[in-house]
Order: structure tokens, then C-alpha cells, then sequence
């Protein structure tokens, strides 16, 4: 029995040995992570926790996570096994914040001010319901049958589309969400919101108020190397700074999102490795870098708030659009911009049409040929800041496809040789959900 007991206590000594050498280091990332998503999914889509934990946080690991939600401090908080808590604050127009220690709750903070069109227009240019139109040379039951097959079927969790969006010519041809999904529902775009980023210096390009091709104004970066890095290079993920973007481990990505009060400063910090525009890596902190590089445009903080919905946000019509910041009070550029399906393909119809929303040029018409352009040493994939078709990753869609992608399968297509944009929100990504496929049935609808 002696000896049984000493097998037993060895075991369990190799076993928390294992689990502190693999897995505590982790703890933080995963409760932030699972507090983060429990707060913005509750207080930004209303969701349940139990609708949360089974969808957007029935992730390896992160599944571990005990969650609670506070409404009276509308706030959440997460714990691995009560081991490092974390919690996550919402506030109206801010979103939710992943929070430290050091987080003074009570200070005083400034929110966008939003506008909400007010016409009689119907979508995209309007509020009023949907109009249905017929086109002729649609084959709607080919497009009925792809749009469904993006779906599962009862009871699976195999392909996990939560909202598809086809629009043909402007009109919406086919719409369809999973259960517990309407076309309300704001839903993470994750990367997607790089996109979004990326077009406010293709408007402040166009107001004449900011020059891509000058050396980016990085006061840290002047006396080294460094200082040869232009804002064009970060818009094409081409600066040669080191970067790691891994979601399965302790990253540089992942500190960011989840330990990092000021994520703007994350990429600043980081040494070249590379000459500028010799090496593509992608680079979520490069976009929190640009959105800092924003907010020094303005002289107050307020005015960088408002910027990003009236320049662009508002001014289309994306009203459930909500960016979240960070503790620091930048927009999380990167990855938390919220919207409706609906509202997302606003900004996909804004690049179709060359930056021509409903008769106002928001954008100059070259800025949408800039950002589908492949950047050097990506192989055609990448142009500034949207995923490019140029080297035939989808064989069965247009070369001239380009598109706003993030985490999990969110994806903005936009298709300008057919007239089309493709909204597809879910939680399964290239390599898991036949997007080639899915591309293949609904384009071939269209005679």
C-alpha cells in the first residue's frame, strides 16, 4: 500500500509539474480571453453565457474558463480552475475592455459620437426593409442550395456558419443565419477590422491630410533603421519587424490582445529584422501600430473617437458598428469591430463601388486598387490590409476577388468583375470549412 501511495504521489507531483510547465503560464491568456469574449458577446449582442461558452468560447483551452457576469458593474470575469482571474468591463460606445490591476474603473472616459442615417432609402443607402428583386439571369435554386450547404445540419458542428450574405448589383439575393443568429446580431469580425483601419488613411489620403509613402512618424524609430519604414510598408504587413502571430501559444499576438494596456505600443518596441518591403509577415500588432499612428492625427483623443464613425462608419450606415478600445482608449484595430452582417457588407459595397457611397467619393477610386494590389513577397495573397484571390487561392473564384478576413472564418468577399459581395460570419476557417466551395456554388448561380 506504501509503495502504491508513493506511485500515486509521484504521479501527481510529474502531473502538476506538467500542467505548471505547459499550461499555468497559460492561465492568463485563456481567462482573459474567455472574459474578454463573455463580456463584448453579452452586453454588445445580448448573448447568454451559456449561448457564449458553447459557441464562441467552445475553444481548446479556452473552455477551461468558469465565467460570471456582473450586470450591475456590466462587466465579466474568468478563472481556470480559480487560478488567475481575470475581468473585463463594458462601456456604452467603448465596447468591452480586458482590464488589469492597475484599472482605475472610476475615472472619467470620453465615447464617439455617433449619427444614424435618417432618410427614405432602402438598404444599402437606407434604414427601410430590403426590397426583394428578381434578377433574370440568377438561378435561385442553385443559390438557395449553396447558401444552405454553408450550413449544418441539426445537431452538427462541422461547418458552423452563423450569418451568409449574397449581394447582387446592390440587392440582397440571398440571407440566411444559424439558430439564435437574425439579422440584428452583432458579430466579431475579428481581422476583418484591419480593413477597416486600413481605409481611414485611404480618406485621410484623399483630404490631403496624410502621405503613405512618407517614413511612418515613429519618434522611437528615428535614430535606428528603423526610421526607413514607411506607413505603406505597415499597411502591407511588409515593415521587417519581428512579429510572431500564433494563437496556439504565448505570442506576441497573443500578449497583445490579452495582457497589453496601450496595444499601439506592442509592434512599435520590436527590432527590424528585415529590410522594409523584402518580407510579408503578417502582423495584428502592426494594425494596433497604425491605429496609434491615427490617433496622433488628432489633437484631442475625443476628436480620434469620432473620426472613425463619422469618416467612414456612420457615414455608410454601419450604425451597429461598435470598435472597442483598449485600456489605453485606442481602437483595437486589429480585432474588435462588431457589426451586423448587414452592416459589414455596407463596407464591402463601399470598396465594390471604388469608394463611391450613394453619389460621395469617400475614398479616391485608386485607394481600392492599392489595397487589392499584391504586396511584394506575399505570394498574391496579401495586398493593404485585405486578403487577395490574385494567386488563385479559391480556383473557382475571380482573380479579382479581394477580401477583409479574420479569426474563425469571418470574411468580407468582394467580387468587382461580377458585381457581388459575399458575407460569411462563423466559427471554422480555410482548412475547416470549404470557403472554395461555398464560393463555387453561390457564383455559379450567376448566368
Amino acid at each position: 500500500m506504501k509503495k502504491f501511495f508513493k506511485i500515486l504521489g509521484l504521479a501527481i507531483l510529474l502531473f502538476l509539474a506538467y500542467f505548471g510547465f505547459t499550461t499555468y503560464p497559460k492561465l492568463d491568456l485563456i481567462s482573459g480571453f474567455s472574459a474578454k469574449s463573455i463580456a463584448s458577446g453579452h452586453f454588445i449582442d445580448n448573448r447568454s453565457i451559456e449561448m457564449i461558452e458553447k459557441g464562441d468560447n467552445d475553444i481548446n483551452m479556452i473552455d477551461l474558463a468558469t465565467n460570471k457576469i456582473d450586470e450591475t458593474s456590466k462587466s465579466a470575469s474568468a478563472s481556470v480552475y480559480g487560478l488567475k482571474e481575470r475581468k473585463a468591463i463594458y462601456r456604452e460606445g467603448l465596447g468591452a475592455t480586458l482590464i488589469n490591476d492597475d484599472f482605475d474603473e472610476s475615472k472619467l472616459y470620453e465615447v464617439p459620437k455617433r449619427t444614424k442615417l435618417n432618410n427614405n432609402l432602402v438598404f444599402p443607402y437606407g434604414n427601410k426593409e430590403v426590397e426583394k428583386v428578381v434578377f433574370e439571369n440568377i438561378d435561385y435554386t442553385k443559390l438557395d442550395k449553396a447558401v444552405a450547404n454553408a450550413f449544418d445540419k441539426k445537431g452538427e458542428k462541422k461547418k458552423r456558419t452563423r450569418a451568409l450574405l449574397v449581394i447582387y448589383k446592390d440587392k440582397i439575393i440571398a440571407e440566411k443565419y444559424d439558430t439564435g443568429f437574425t439579422k440584428d446580431s452583432k458579430i466579431l469580425g475579428w481581422s476583418m477590422t484591419k480593413s477597416i483601419t486600413a481605409t481611414y488613411f485611404g480618406i485621410l489620403q484623399k483630404q490631403g491630410k496624410f502621405d503613405i509613402n512618407k517614413p511612418a512618424p515613429i519618434a522611437e524609430w528615428q535614430n535606428d533603421e528603423r526610421k526607413n519604414i514607411t506607413t505603406n510598408d505597415l499597411l502591407h504587413m511588409n515593415s521587417g519587424l519581428e512579429w510572431e502571430e500564433d494563437y496556439e501559444k504565448i505570442s506576441d499576438a497573443t500578449k497583445m490582445l490579452f495582457q497589453a494596456e496601450d496595444m499601439s505600443k506592442s509592434q512599435v518596441v520590436k527590432p527590424a529584422k528585415f529590410k522594409p518591403n523584402t518580407h510579408w509577415n503578417y502582423s495584428s500588432g502592426t494594425t494596433n501600430l497604425l491605429s496609434g499612428i491615427l490617433r496622433n492625427q488628432f489633437k484631442t483623443h475625443q476628436e480620434y473617437l469620432d473620426f472613425w464613425y463619422s469618416a467612414l462608419i456612420d457615414k455608410i450606415g454601419m450604425n451597429s458598428m461598435v470598435v472597442e478600445t483598449d485600456m489605453a482608449g485606442n481602437y483595437v484595430g486589429s480585432s474588435y469591430g462588431w457589426a451586423t452582417a448587414r452592416d459589414w457588407s455596407k463596407f464591402g459595397l463601399l470598396y465594390l463601388h471604388k469608394g463611391n457611397w450613394n453619389g460621395e467619393q469617400i475614398f479616391d477610386e485608386s485607394w481600392a486598387k492599392y489595397v487589392a494590389t499584391p504586396t511584394n513577397d506575399s505570394n498574391g495573397v496579401y495586398g493593404g490590409q485585405f486578403w487577395l484571390n490574385a494567386g488563385g487561392k479559391y480556383p473557382d473564384a475571380p482573380k479579382d476577388l479581394y477580401s477583409a478576413n479574420g479569426f474563425q472564418g469571418q470574411n468580407v468577399f468582394i467580387i468587382p468583375s461580377l458585381d457581388i459581395v459575399i458575407v460569411r460570419m462563423g466559427l471554422k476557417e480555410d482548412g475547416q470549412f470549404d470557403f472554395n466551395g461555398m464560393l463555387k456554388g453561390i457564383l455559379g448561380s450567376v448566368k
